[in-house]
């Protein structure tokens, strides 16, 4: 393995980690520096995350074994005590999933406001001000406001930014950071690393980065290690390991990123979707007698052809996912129309200039199965009461009652193949296995691909898809933008597609929509607008994801 920049502060020797008869981490071994950034890179289910809680003690329920050294000391023969010393202060992480890592039932301020008093020993008024000073550099707007939030009163990205306020408030010298970046759109990602450049220039802080962003990795690291199936198969500076990568899944991981979509001089422009001078207010109370009318959606107009896929982008918080539930009627307009065009039915011919406004009382349960959406949480999106063959087949037993119940799990067995789970005939016992297992059983990026398997199953002709990538490792994610491409092909369904990604956009989108504080400032086709912004704001977005 490559030598460590500096002095070691995490040496991690020979891990293993088993859940019963099943090791999810395989003998091992990494150093970290001084003031160094690690990443550890691999798919979802490959061992990293595991192997990161390991470092902090928050595997429960495992077996483990092997050597984990912080500063010198072997934080396996620590005691539970000497541990709460340690987690937070010296050791922090970031989680991957900020809305199951925060309280729902304190705001943000009292959550971040615990870690000064607790480790720091501020009182409440210093705590709250500092609360707001980190808010405010890991770029939440209106601090003073959101401090007082509850976390399901933020956008994704804001929770992230939260957690990432969190794991820094007591500048640890160790930051383990779980795919940090993935719910932040491009300009608070750089933003984000800017700071904790920053702060290891200020304290030496080390960074153990957990990711399946390559990019990230190949401008953020100094060294990498690659993990598959719980074990590191390649380690090394990252530069070298980028350019002359030696193990083949090193390889098939570099060879899945997304490539541009070649333009279509015969597009269709039958219209599916439209709409006009859309919205979206919310009403929040400040206090007793104060109400603040918020708009999160202003004079939004699109047109969406059967067929195709329309990218909406923007910053966090600029109303990408509102737009794309109004349109879904899952979230009320204060103005504005939504039209269907064209539906499909029984008789075409006859149904072939219906429009309906989805504004005006349509029968939405009768269109549902034509209008899917896959949210950004797949966590919070999945019941964890239900197991996944009953997530993924709800939609087939509400619209297709006339499925017998062998065809219908026929047809959830295939779906999950497509999505790259385990796909299974009768005969395979680990898929009918996987039928009867609960979402927590799943990695992040499973999850993610259950649901769009329950969302895409249905084969709907509009499908709205809220990051759905991001949670994904590269491979996968290559899978699942491949599967899409191949079901819009195949059944003419349209997409809008909703991403902080501006490469999944460039690999999935005809034309694109810019927003930002709730108003679309830039449209077109994809091509044109990524060659040649008109608008600053598009020009800034590009030239933080480096593509411009």
């Amino acid at each position: 393995m490559t030598p460590v920049i500096g002095m070691p502060l995490l040496q991690v020797e020979h891990l293993h980690v088993a859940f019963g008869d099943s090791r999810v981490v395989d003998d091992v071994s990494f150093e970290i520096g001084v003031g160094e950034k690690f990443a550890l890179v691999g798919e979802s289910g490959s061992g990293k995350s595991i192997s990161a809680m390991s470092i902090l003690r928050l595997v429960e329920g495992a077996a483990s074994s092997g050597a984990i050294r912080f500063d010198g000391a072997d934080l396996m023969a620590h005691s539970e005590r000497q541990m709460r010393g340690i987690r937070g202060k010296d050791i922090a992480m970031i989680f991957q999933e900020p809305m199951t890592a925060l309280n729902p039932l304190y705001t943000v301020g009292n959550q971040i406001g615990e870690v000064l008093e607790l480790h720091e020993g501020l009182s409440a008024r210093e705590a709250r001000a500092r609360a707001i000073e980190l808010l405010a550099r890991t770029g939440i707007p209106e601090p003073e406001r959101r401090i007082d939030s509850y976390p399901h009163q933020l956008s994704g990205g804001q929770r992230q930014r939260v957690m990432i306020a969190m794991a820094l408030a007591c500048k640890p010298r160790l930051l383990i950071a779980d795919e940090p970046t993935t719910a932040l759109d491009v300009t608070i990602q750089a933003q984000i690393l800017a700071l904790l450049d920053e702060l290891q220039r200020e304290m030496g802080m080390a960074l153990l980065f957990i990711t399946h962003d390559l990019n990230l990795v190949g401008r953020y690291s100094d060294r990498v290690a690659v993990m598959e199936r719980g074990r590191i198969v390649e380690a090394g500076a990252t530069a070298r390991v980028f350019a002359r990568p030696r193990h083949p899944y090193t390889q098939k991981l570099l060879a899945s990123r997304p490539v541009p979509l070649p333009p279509d001089r015969e597009l269709r422009s039958t219209p599916l979707l439209q709409a006009q001078s859309l919205k979206v207010e919310f009403v929040q109370n400040e206090g007793w007698f104060r109400k603040r009318h918020f708009v999160a959606v202003k004079d939004a107009s699109l047109l969406l052809p059967r067929g195709q896929t329309l990218g909406v982008v923007g910053e966090s918080g600029s109303g990408k996912t509102t737009l794309g539930m109004a349109l879904l009627s899952l979230q009320a307009l204060a103005g504005g129309e939504v039209t269907l065009h064209n539906l499909v039915g029984s008789n075409t011919n006859q149904r072939a200039n219906q429009r309906v406004d989805l504004a005006e009382g349509a029968d939405l349960r009768a269109l549902r199965r034509r209008m899917q959406v896959v949210f950004q949480d797949p966590f919070a999106a999945l019941s964890p009461r239900l197991t996944i063959g009953q997530i993924v087949g709800e939609g087939l037993a509400l619209h297709m009652p006339e499925l017998s119940a062998v065809q219908r799990e026929a047809r959830i067995r295939a779906m999950l193949g497509e999505v790259g789970l385990e796909s299974a005939d009768a005969h395979n016992r680990g898929a009918g296995d996987m039928l009867q297992r609960y979402p927590h059983e799943f990695s992040g990026g499973q999850r993610q691909r259950i649901a769009i398997a329950r969302a895409v199953i249905l084969r709907p002709e509009l499908l709205v898809l809220d990051e759905p990538t991001s949670a994904l490792d590269a491979s996968v994610q290559q899978q699942v933008l491949a599967l899409l491409l191949r079901l819009q092909r195949e059944l003419g369904m349209s997409y809008l597609f909703i991403s902080h990604d501006l490469a999944v956009i460039r690999a999935m989108a005809h034309q694109v929509l810019v927003m930002k504080d709730g108003e679309i400032v830039e449209r077109g086709a994809t091509a044109q607008v990524f060659a040649a912004p008109r608008h600053p704001y598009t020009r800034s977005l590009l030239e933080a994801a480096l593509m411009h």
